[in-house]
């Protein structure tokens, strides 16, 4: 076959780096911003904190460029990379003015796992029997749960350590992990959990009827078969409350109870917005704790300025210094523009979603929720849904009475009888009443609850009510049932 040149004329659509940056900082929160400006202080020389004067200022003495993106553009991160870049503070100045964030921390530096290696020790198990017990401790989930089967643990430590070891004498090792604290950990299952709890109670007709109900009647307690019980186990109603009320006391999660668990350390939560309410006025603030201002290092600048000046007189290496100092220059630049972006259109859509529910930001009474979807924020932003989308994401809000998640503003449409709009978060905070309010032995069915709200002039069909019932985590009636 034979070799031919040819012409082709295409056009492409791709990212710049600014466009890149800004998209995925946009999808960033303030605790994110804050590694990532760590790491690319770190990674670019070019770009240091700024000691003194607004995070702006460093724009006219390092000749930044001010190109803002279209949200043309902004809309193509769709097509970037999945490079995770984090958010920034625009202002160093404002930190003067800015709301003291009182950060509530759940996480405890002890992990279960060390508290159980802990108490091992004290033990005195000879080598083997430790080894197989900080085997299995290994193996426990965060809940404190053994999950995995005796026989394959036994397998892996016979391939991995060379121990030979049978479940029967796994299981007198678990025993004696089960033994330590908190009471209920190494269990198998749910059922052996609270029957390793109740074993450490004293002894009385309550404690004694939960350890029978657990041991042969688990399946009809969890189903809430109360009259079946009475009836097999020829005891009282009153006596089988009593019963419940134990087994109710007891923790099902035992392993939570210390720290060091990813999801524990994620309690810890840093609001992305502030937002405060005071004399009838509502006051939006970003919050930028704890974020430096960025600047161009000037001492790089001022070295690429004398490079430039002297370019005839250069030797290759001079050269390649110089195109590896304006690269980096170029990116710090980039950096500073996109933080300057991201902050914009954060600031633009927080201030859009509490004009569009002000009166829930005046009063904090989630009645007065308005119904709200990305669309209706994208048309008073001018972004696009998906700008909107990014920005919702993963955010918080700290209000005078407490800290919200960004997506909790957004709701569906519902009307009345009368044709108002109202939000479907109203629906299910009378939903919410209406299941606290009712009577715990004869529990409301979604029908009847369908009836309530038809009632209060909400026209909602039975299949909505199950759908906001199960959102709000209510299980149904026959298992809200109480004796």
């Amino acid at each position: 076959m034979a070799l031919k040149q040819q012409q082709e004329l295409k056009q492409t659509q791709r990212l710049s780096p600014l466009q890149m940056q800004v998209i995925k900082l946009v999808e960033l929160n303030s605790v994110e911003v804050e590694d990532r400006i760590k790491q690319e202080i770190e990674d670019n020389p070019a770009l240091e904190v700024s000691d003194s004067g607004p995070a702006g200022e460093e724009e006219e003495n390092n000749d930044v460029p001010e190109d803002i993106l279209s949200q043309e553009e902004i809309i193509l991160g769709d097509y970037a990379s999945e490079d995770d870049i984090p958010d920034y503070r625009l202002n160093g100045s404002d930190r003067k003015n800015e709301t003291n964030i009182v950060e509530i921390s759940y996480y405890d530096d002890k992990s279960l796992s060390d508290s159980l290696q802990e108490q091992i020790g004290l033990l005195q198990l000879d080598d083997q029997r430790q080894l197989i017990a900080e085997y299995i401790i290994g193996n426990l989930d965060e809940s404190g749960y053994l999950q995995r089967d005796l026989q394959s643990i036994s397998d892996d430590l016979l391939f991995q350590q060379q121990i030979e070891v049978s479940p029967l004498q796994m299981e007198d090792v678990l025993y004696e992990i089960q033994d330590l604290e908190p009471a209920g950990v190494g269990a198998r299952n749910l059922r052996e959990c609270l029957l390793l709890q109740l074993g450490r109670y004293a002894s009385t007709p309550a404690v004694e009827h939960a350890k029978v109900i657990l041991s042969d009647y688990f399946d009809e307690f969890s189903r809430k078969h109360y009259e079946k019980i009475i009836r097999q186990m020829n005891i009282t109603q009153d006596e089988l409350r009593d019963a419940i009320h134990e087994i109710v006391s007891l923790n099902p999660k035992p392993g939570n109870a210390l720290g060091g668990t990813l999801q524990t350390a994620m309690n810890n939560i840093t609001p992305d917005f502030i937002v405060d309410s005071y004399n009838g006025e509502v006051s939006i603030q970003l919050n930028n704790s704890n974020v430096p201002s960025l600047q161009i290092n000037r001492s790089f600048s001022e070295m690429l300025k004398g490079y430039n000046e002297n370019k005839e007189s250069m030797s290759n290496d001079d050269k390649q210094a110089i195109l590896f100092m304006k690269q980096k220059v170029d990116s710090a630049k980039w950096f500073i523009d996109a933080v300057k972006q991201r902050q914009n259109t954060l600031q633009r859509t927080m201030e859009a979603i509490v004009n569009l529910q002000y009166d829930f930001f005046l009063t904090e009474d989630e009645t007065q929720l308005k119904p709200m979807i990305l669309k209706d924020v994208a048309e008073r932003t001018g972004f696009d849904i998906s700008t909107v989308s990014r920005v919702s994401n993963s955010k918080y809000v700290q209000t005078n009475t407490g800290i919200y998640p960004l997506k909790f503003f957004f709701s569906e449409a519902m009307q009345t009888n009368t044709g108002e709009d109202i939000s479907s978060r109203e629906v299910k905070l009378i939903l919410k009443e209406s299941i606290d309010n009712e009577n715990p032995v004869k529990p409301l069915t979604d029908d009847q609850l369908t009836k309530i709200l038809n009632e209060k002039g909400y026209v909602i069909a039975r299949r909505t009510v199950a759908k906001y019932r199960e959102q709000l985590n209510i299980p149904v009636a026959r298992l809200r049932k109480k004796i």
